[in-house]
């Protein structure tokens, strides 16, 4: 199902939403960004989300392409050569969540159970560079699967990184009462304007430690986590759930996202503040236009791939 990208005769911020179902799985996308704007259980909403008559506000569901985060003061060096990106963080002076997720992306292919997005990136301000995008989202046995193919179409190498935003819920009114498993070895300390030291520090003895599952509380994240420990299949598992451990979402990454950022959204408005979790697969660092962790350089002709899923239990 595709609804119309209005609604009684307006345009609707996002453009078309896109449906897709398997069993008693739903999802909704929207044309601009080829974001993940509803994810329904057996008619449960698992997403902290928006309506289709708004837009994305605070990153919902957004896509964040070619770079996660922030870059700091817009500004990076590649290959010699000093680039200024266009500043959209105006407190803090940075660079934020690259240029895709508010493009309007077109469909290149479409079944009942799955979607693929494309779209050409073409220079943009600050980013000189030809960038050719697929994302597909796919609902599956095991959840919703969202795969990333970007090849550098251009005649020069390039910087990449991708990154996701959405917020989840499992029906808590605020995130305290929600237990969080994250497994990771080490977290970033920030500077005032949020941006990280690019050496992390070890999680063991702090209260970001999330190594075994325990209740977020009253702690307040906007932190990225690094060194993801992974199971046999090579997916490193992050997990939402409520005190009694039912409902579940969990999150599967690849190889690929090799970084996690949390978000408590506690600087949003009262209504929207710690309302649902925001947890963002990186393949990169926040400001790895400049740190290089995770950073990809894409060769001439040369394309990646990257996958993460969402599965829910009841």
């Amino acid at each position: 199902m595709i609804s119309g990208a209005s609604t009684q005769g307006q345009t609707l911020p996002m453009g078309q939403q896109i449906e897709i179902r398997r069993g008693n799985m739903q999802a909704v996308l929207t044309e601009v960004g080829a974001g993940l704007r509803s994810l329904r259980v057996a008619g449960r909403e698992f997403l902290d989300t928006y309506p289709e008559q708004e837009s994305a506000q605070a990153g919902r569901g957004q896509v964040l392409l070619p770079w996660p985060n922030r870059v700091e003061d817009g500004r990076y060096t590649f290959q010699g050569k000093t680039y200024q990106l266009p500043i959209n963080e105006l407190p803090r002076n940075h660079a934020i969540h690259g240029f895709t997720r508010w493009m309007n992306w077109h469909i290149s292919q479409r079944e009942k159970d799955q979607v693929t997005f494309a779209l050409t990136l073409h220079v943009q301000e600050g980013y000189p560079f030809l960038l050719a995008l697929q994302h597909t989202y796919k609902l599956t046995e095991r959840g919703l699967e969202i795969e990333t193919t970007a090849q550098n179409v251009g005649p020069t190498p390039l910087p990449y990184g991708i990154g996701h935003h959405p917020y989840f819920t499992v029906g808590t009114e605020r995130v305290n009462c929600a237990t969080l498993r994250l497994p990771a070895r080490s977290y970033f300390q920030t500077n005032e304007r949020m941006i990280p030291d690019p050496k992390p520090l070890p999680v063991e003895g702090t209260s970001y430690d999330f190594r075994q599952t325990r209740k977020i509380g009253a702690l307040e994240l906007d932190t990225g986590f690094a060194d993801l420990e992974r199971d046999t299949d090579g997916f490193a598992r992050i997990s939402l759930s409520t005190a009694q451990g039912h409902p579940t979402v969990t999150l599967f990454l690849d190889e690929s996202y090799r970084y996690v950022q949390v978000f408590t959204g506690d600087p949003l408005p009262e209504n929207e503040r710690r309302r649902g979790l925001a947890i963002e697969p990186y393949t990169c660092a926040a400001n790895a236009f400049n740190n290089g962790l995770g950073l990809q350089i894409l060769q001439p002709g040369e394309t990646t791939r990257s996958l993460w899923g969402i599965t829910v239990t009841l």
